[in-house]
């Protein structure tokens, strides 16, 4: 607590500092350097939008604006003579960030973490299914059909060639005996298995050869070394986690809707991901008057949504920018994170960009229950119920509206090796009132200064 407490002081003085520094240049510009500084980056997100909402000459404006606004701050800053004051303030401010995010992490926050993994018996029966295409052919570069065959396990071996219907595989394996079930794939093949292993109360296995491997990483597996994973069958501990359902299929990360969904369902998707996207953006939304979504997450109402994204519980933050981005604290709060986003012009996309998570066109919350309906006009009219482009753990699929995302708590037994990486433990959501409070907890009162805060949500309509 000592050092937390030091790091928080640390972190106020330095952030005093970075504006200390702005005040004492004022005389050389202090205040243009910091409003110069912010209007740069709005400048830069209204390209941005205009790039990726228009085509033709606004496009063009759009990438002009992206590329010469942050520039154009540069050539201001060097000409005023001001790049000085603002590479002091900006190196005061990041050492402020960083001291403050130390401080966060300092004091234990017991009442976020996950189960504690429990040793687990030895399976006398594995079955493995195994994607040789997965991940590059990382079944093959890690040799992992040999090491499993030597630890005892039986494995399946896909044909790329043909259509396997890897569900029934599985349901084949556990009517002959298996004890356990695992993959080395993709996470969609990852969450069909998993379903027929919770179905059954089976241990299931994960193993880290697909491409991106998010539920590996959250699961604390070394996601470098497939082969690692393998020796959960001599050496595991099992833990329980949740398993996301949608409209009853299931799903291990995320459910995506709207915009990135519409995208992935594209056959050229695969082949030219920059090229696709960029080409159909205009379409789908239209400078901000494309087709909307309408979402109702437990009690609240998300209206007029451009993407929600669901996920197997909720992730460190929203912000694609923020070292927490991309991962779960745990996986098995028993709540689907949900993250709506509603852009409706360049103004907005400038205040997303400079208020980030605080933005109104970020919705953030938790729930049990996600509901989404279709074919909503920007103006809020409500065409007929028709199908729902959604994007299933990064497979394109079409389901018919209402779509309905909920999540089966602790519903899945995953066999771990005792020995793994381990997750990283997320940067804390910044809060300054807390870093005070910290710093200077005789002004405040003791006791409740250190408890985490349980992060809320705002939804508007």
């Amino acid at each position: 607590m000592r050092t937390a407490r030091g790091l928080a002081r640390v972190a106020l003085l330095a952030a005093v500092g970075a504006v200390v520094v702005l005040l004492l240049a004022l005389g050389g510009g202090g205040l243009l350097a910091l409003f110069s500084g912010l209007a740069g980056l709005a400048a830069a997100a209204v390209g941005l939008w205009w790039f990726v909402a228009h085509r033709g000459a606004v496009r063009v404006l759009g990438a002009v604006l992206l590329v010469g606004a942050p520039v154009g701050v540069l050539v201001l800053y060097v000409v005023a003579g001001l790049w000085l004051f603002a590479l002091m303030s900006l190196g005061l401010w990041g050492g402020a960030l960083a001291c403050a995010r130390a401080a966060l992490r300092k004091p234990e926050e017991v009442g976020d973490a996950p189960a504690p993994a429990v040793p687990a018996t030895r399976p006398r029966r594995a079955v493995l299914i195994m994607n040789p295409k997965s991940g590059g052919g990382k079944v093959e570069r890690f040799g992992l059909v040999a090491k499993a065959e030597k630890l005892g396990a039986r494995v399946v071996l896909l044909d790329p060639s043909a259509p396997v219907d890897v569900e029934e595989l599985a349901r084949r394996a556990v009517a002959d005996g298996a004890d356990l079930l695992g993959v080395a794939g993709g996470d969609g093949t990852q969450a069909l298995v998993a379903a027929v292993a919770a179905e059954h109360d089976l241990p299931f296995l994960v193993i880290s050869a697909g491409t991106r491997n998010h539920f590996a990483m959250d699961l604390g597996l070394d996601r470098n070394d497939p082969a690692a994973c393998l020796d959960a069958l001599t050496d595991g501990e099992e833990m329980r986690v949740d398993l996301g359902t949608v409209s009853g299929r299931p799903f291990v990360n995320t459910v995506s809707f709207g915009v990135y969904a519409d995208v992935v369902r594209r056959p050229e998707y695969r082949d030219a991901k920059a090229e696709t996207a960029l080409d159909a953006l205009p379409d789908l939304l239209q400078g901000g008057q494309g087709d909307r979504l309408d979402a109702t997450a437990d009690s609240t109402r998300l209206a007029g949504q451009q993407a929600v994204l669901v996920s197997n519980n909720p992730y460190a933050t929203p912000d694609p920018f923020s070292a927490g981005a991309g991962r779960r604290v745990r996986l098995d709060s028993g709540r689907l994170g949900v993250i709506g986003i509603r852009v409706d012009g360049a103004a907005q996309a400038a205040e997303l960009a400079v208020r980030g998570t605080q933005s109104t066109a970020l919705n953030v919350l938790t729930a049990h229950r996600v509901e989404i309906h279709g074919g909503v006009t920007n103006t809020g009219v409500r065409k007929a119920e028709r199908a729902v482009s959604v994007a299933v753990d990064g497979e394109a699929l079409v389901l018919p509206a209402p779509v309905v995302c909920e999540v089966r708590p602790r519903a899945l037994r995953v066999l771990v090796p005792r020995v793994r990486p381990g997750v990283i433990p997320p940067p804390p959501p910044l809060d300054w009132r807390r870093i005070i409070r910290l710093a200077f907890p005789d002004l405040h009162g003791s006791g409740s200064s250190n408890r985490p805060r349980t992060p809320t949500g705002v939804a508007h309509e």
